[in-house]
């Protein structure tokens, strides 16, 4: 059996993980907050931004905990094609569970299938991304903890979609988004301690990209937009500071008008 190793760098690599688990969590709940104010094609454009800030988040937080995985015995390497399926999965059903909430009119029933839809979407991702992994050897999983994982992603999924919706407060979605990162770098762990490796010495090169190759690349690029997305987000005005500010001008021109 090989020896995995989930920290190769220390704690850089959780860390790292876990913040840009937390960005995307702050910064999905914060759009889909803007949403529910918002109507017609605002509205849906809100949804858009917030499913691509946590299915991005989600996917980033992964492969950033990935640069520090290494196994004893044997190089890694990544499959391309999959790994980009796996950003495509996670995108997809947190868009999917984000409209269902958005756009519903009963709320429990949008929560429960939004929740579900989306957890079982973000475990899809993880195994999907591990399946991308290239490797002298063969890979097993502990079903308990396989199965642990999937629900530790179908409850984090629920809890953000129910914050989302319930939430208002700045200091709530800074809280929620810290638990949420929590929580997803729970399931991506659990996941992870899941898997063994039985090593098999070889000489023969593997198929596929390097960490540092592809993904670290990939996950600057998604960290970038998370960064710059949030910066927009925080400089755009809500519905509320929008209608305050037309209210605040209407005695303004109705001054002028005589």
């Amino acid at each position: 059996m090989g020896h995995l190793d989930h920290a190769a760098l220390g704690w850089l690599t959780p860390v790292l993980s876990y913040v840009m688990a937390c960005i995307g969590a702050a910064l999905g709940l914060r759009c889909t907050m803007r949403a529910l104010g918002a109507t017609g094609r605002s509205r849906r454009n809100w949804l858009i931004t917030a499913a691509s800030a946590i299915g991005t988040g989600i996917w980033t937080m992964h492969f950033v905990a990935m640069l520090g995985f290494s196994v004893s015995g044997t190089d890694i390497r990544y499959d391309v094609p999959l790994t980009i399926v796996s950003l495509l999965v996670a995108m997809i059903v947190v868009c999917a569970g984000v409209f269902a909430v958005g756009y519903s009119r009963d709320r429990a029933r949008a929560l429960f299938l939004g929740g579900l839809t989306t957890g079982l979407g973000v475990a899809s991702m993880h195994y999907l991304g591990m399946a991308a992994v290239r490797l002298h050897g063969q890979v097993h999983y502990d079903p308990v903890l396989v199965g642990l994982s999937v629900l530790i992603a179908v409850v984090a999924a629920t809890a953000a979609l129910w914050a989302a919706l319930n939430i208002k407060s700045p200091v709530a979605v800074t809280i929620a988004s810290l638990i949420m990162g929590a929580a997803v770098s729970s399931m991506h762990y659990t996941g992870m301690f899941a898997m063994s490796v039985r090593v098999t010495p070889s000489g023969a090169a593997l198929p596929g990209a390097t960490a540092m190759q592809f993904i670290f690349p990939l996950a600057v690029g998604l960290g970038s937009y998370l960064f710059l997305t949030s910066a927009f987000v925080a400089l755009s005005p809500s519905t509320g500071e929008r209608e305050a500010s037309a209210s605040a001008q209407r005695p303004v021109e109705n001054v002028a008008a005589l």
